[in-house]
């Protein structure tokens, strides 16, 4: 990759999990997503858990947007009845990453097989933030985690605030 068009950025992460069971003490996928970050040096700003609500989802990303440039949310992104992660935040975005769902998916279908294709994995960009939505499975935080937002998250916050 040409490093010439990457700027220094700080980066300030805020991890929300979407989900009516899990709580601080049971969010796994939550602690991973903090310790990898924090493995690479991003500071955590915010962390909550919120419902399976839109409005909740909403809400609780504009608080994390006060303080985090990356925020990670996790849970509420499949296809039940109450998953809503995706259409809370979709219509938010300015842009969309439509590569972050594809490669996830991607990388996915070598993990777990063709029911990677029930993901509804998202990213995008909003007010110079970029917000992920992805699974809440501890093994799918880790794969997008891991594997596509740390490697990237310079890349992508330098090209969103030029």
């Amino acid at each position: 990759m040409n490093q010439n068009h990457i700027q220094a950025v700080h980066v300030s992460a805020a991890i929300i999990t979407v989900s009516s069971t899990r709580t601080k003490e049971n969010d796994t996928s939550g602690a991973t997503i903090s310790t990898l970050l924090s493995a690479a040096d991003i500071p955590i700003s915010h962390y909550a858990i919120v419902s399976d609500r839109v409005e909740a989802i909403r809400n609780e990303l504009y608080v994390a947007m006060k303080t985090a440039n990356c925020i990670v949310i996790n849970g509420g992104t499949g296809l039940t009845p109450d998953d809503c992660t995706i259409e809370a935040i979709t219509p938010l975005l300015e842009k969309k990453i439509d590569g972050f769902g594809e490669f996830f998916r991607m990388k996915s279908l070598q993990e777990i097989g063709t029911s990677a294709m029930l993901s509804r994995a998202i990213a995008g960009i909003s007010h110079g933030r970029v917000i992920f939505c992805i699974p809440g499975s501890t093994p799918a935080v880790t794969l997008a985690t891991k594997e596509l937002i740390v490697p990237e998250i310079v890349h992508i916050l330098s090209h969103a605030n030029r």
